[in-house]
């Protein structure tokens, strides 16, 4: 009996080994197909704009906070 208990430790152990590669290479192989395609580049980006010219005189009683920061909208077209 020993020996057939033996054989089939033997084969659970190879299952569960078969079964851990292939669950392995499954998941190597979806993760690669989720990821978007290369390759991977920086984008351009534009400097930031300057405030319009008049910003000063358009904001005159905005009240800064604690750090002081103050907050102010202006809209211009173009």
């Amino acid at each position: 009996m020993t020996g057939r208990r033996s054989r089939l430790w033997r084969w659970a152990l190879l299952v569960w080994a078969v079964l851990v590669v292939v669950a392995g290479g499954l998941t190597l192989w979806l993760q690669d197909s989720t990821e978007p395609p290369g390759p991977y580049v920086w984008e351009e980006t534009s400097p930031t704009p300057s405030l319009p010219d008049g910003w000063r005189s358009a904001c005159p009683d905005v009240t800064p906070d604690e750090q002081g920061w103050g907050a102010c909208l202006t809209v211009t077209s173009g």
